[in-house]
């Protein structure tokens, strides 16, 4: 498994994946922003996407990353909502192609996005919002031991409603002691 930003290249990739993974997909995720592009639907949604991501990455605002098994796009991973100052932390977010969830995958982008985060960008803390009844994403950070910090109330809008979401986290301490732990275990 690798992952990489991902490139005007893989658009038919990734179209076929989330795609095929829309049911699976969309109920944990917002509604796109008025007039944003359609990256699903034609290759300048999806080349604006990229080029935002890559904006993003120059200015340390996130950091966006697809997951491959080979040549084969299956997911994808990221590091949102950097904050420097006194914060030093960032969101992390994931999703998977069904097809391969439940296998390892997931698990390891995580470790591979957590080392980047506190060895590379020096953040404090790392943190992940997820809807409580998405058991598969609060199954991965509860796998890589994040701290559960309690419930948000209606903190992300999520197919149109505010939604409550638990809120998982890990210091770049709690790396340290854990870091080779973790990728004994899942980076492969």
């Amino acid at each position: 498994m690798a992952l990489r930003p991902l490139r005007d290249t893989d658009f038919e990739a990734w179209r076929a994946v989330r795609s095929a993974n829309r049911d699976w997909l969309e109920p944990w995720e917002p509604l796109p922003e008025f007039g944003t592009p359609d990256a699903l639907a034609d290759r300048s949604g999806f080349r604006a996407r990229c080029q935002a991501w890559d904006r993003q990455r120059q200015f340390d605002a996130a950091y966006g990353y697809g997951i491959f098994l080979g040549a084969t796009l299956i997911g994808e991973v990221s590091l949102g909502s950097v904050q420097r100052g006194p914060f030093q932390s960032a969101y992390v977010g994931y999703w998977m192609d069904e097809a391969h969830a439940g296998q390892g995958y997931t698990p390891e982008a995580v470790v591979l996005t957590l080392r980047y985060g506190f060895e590379h960008l020096a953040l404090h803390r790392i943190e992940a919002a997820i809807v409580p009844r998405n058991t598969a994403s609060r199954r991965v950070a509860e796998k890589l031991g994040m701290r559960d910090e309690g419930t948000s109330r209606g903190l992300l809008q999520i197919r149109g409603v505010f939604e409550d979401h638990v809120r998982y986290a890990m210091l770049a301490e709690e790396w340290t002691e854990r870091k080779a732990e973790l990728e004994a275990e899942f980076l492969v």
